[in-house]
């Protein structure tokens, strides 16, 4: 199973990392949050930073504002690398993935504590590139981030309980399998969506509106579908997300409020620091639940490879049906489809007394990367229409 994920992985990955590079900017019929300032000042370096969970920066058309590109060989030659060795995450994904599985000792000294540090880290390479401005453009024009919001916090939570009665999962193996439909959407899907000729800016917007919205919506999700079912400390995961997202989030918010050119100056040195953590938080998941991911089968990978497909899928039509963009349809899609699934494997440990809880999120997080590379590279081919 797993080699045949990783040869579909690699095609995957070796198209995307070659096809032409495209513009960045997209115009929309509806939501127009982005201004030619704002590409050029925050979301293009969203890609090395928001997008950090993955280590994305594909090149742009013009350079964050203040920013001054080195005249060093050695330092081009370096951002050169990056831009392909980044693109390349759901590869770097699914080799980690396969070592882990195969020798899960390799990575035992990747303990609780170095995770949540990862994850924090991820996290706060989120905050640095946000300001006030970007909620105000939220509360401008909300609907696409509110339709989103319910996608990511409505149907998949119910898709969740759903595949996990299909396909008949013991109680454990459902409450993991919804825990991974009640988290944030990923930050991996900042760059997914540039790929596919998404809105860049709305799904950073919406990746932080979910991410923030989490910190309340997830424990509460996770008590109304799973209370009846497996003990759940809902007040552990609250404080858990606030540990892991609020506060890491806040701190960026503030270094890029007082510190702005010295953020700036160190975003493009970022992607590698972001695929290095990925793939260390992705092997240490698998990891420690490598005996029951081979023991589960395809009895649990269909239904996880189901939840994200299908949220991919029915993110997309829905927004067309309700008279979005095919930019800003894509862009939901995606949203929908890569969840946070290490933030979700960090939440079953510490908070649900079952082992098995934790199990879906450890596969979740290469489906995830599969499905929306996979999503990313077939929308690249399509143009849009919208341009």
């Amino acid at each position: 199973m797993y080699l045949l994920l990783l040869s579909l992985t690699v095609l995957i990955c070796i198209t995307n990392a070659f096809v032409p590079n495209r513009p960045l900017i997209h115009s929309t019929n509806k939501i127009s949050f982005v201004n030619k300032n704002v590409i050029n000042n925050r979301l293009s370096s969203s890609l090395s930073m928001s997008s950090a969970a993955f280590g994305a920066t594909d090149k742009y058309e013009a350079p964050p504002v203040g920013w001054v590109q080195p005249k060093s060989s050695l330092w081009n030659l370096y951002l050169k690398f990056t831009d392909k060795v980044t693109v390349l995450f759901p590869l770097w994904t699914v080799i980690f993935a396969g070592v882990a599985l195969k020798s899960p000792e390799t990575f035992t000294w990747f303990t609780t504590k170095y995770f949540t540090g990862a994850l924090g880290a991820l996290m706060l390479s989120m905050g640095i590139t946000l300001t006030v401005d970007d909620f105000k453009r939220v509360l401008k024009e909300p609907l696409a981030v509110i339709v989103g919001f319910i996608l990511c916090y409505g149907m998949c939570p119910a898709l969740g309980v759903a595949l996990g009665k299909i396909f008949n999962l013991p109680l454990d193996l459902v409450a993991g399998t919804v825990l991974v439909g009640c988290v944030n959407g990923g930050q991996a899907s900042n760059l997914c969506t540039y790929i596919a000729k998404g809105d860049v800016a709305l799904s950073v917007l919406m990746t932080t509106v979910t991410t923030i919205a989490g910190i309340f919506t997830t424990p509460l999700l996770c008590k109304v579908l799973l209370g009846a079912v497996v003990p759940v400390d809902a007040i552990g995961i609250a404080k858990s997300c606030m540990q892991v997202v609020l506060a890491p989030i806040a701190l960026g918010m503030s270094l890029n409020r007082f510190f702005p050119k010295t953020i700036e100056k160190v975003v493009p040195a970022t992607p590698v620091v972001g695929v290095v953590s990925t793939c260390l938080l992705v092997a240490s998941a698998i990891a420690q639940c490598a005996p029951a991911i081979l023991g589960a089968g395809m009895n649990l990978q269909l239904p996880i490879m189901l939840l994200h497909l299908i949220g991919g899928l029915a993110g997309y039509w829905i927004p067309k049906k309700l008279g979005f963009t095919e930019t800003q349809s894509r862009t939901m899609a995606i949203e929908t489809a890569m969840k946070s699934s290490a933030f979700s494997f960090l939440l079953a440990k510490l908070h649900f007394a079952q082992y098995g809880a934790r199990v879906p999120s450890a596969v979740s997080v290469v489906w995830m990367a599969l499905v929306g590379a996979c999503l990313a590279v077939v929308w690249r081919k399509i143009p849009t229409g919208d341009e």
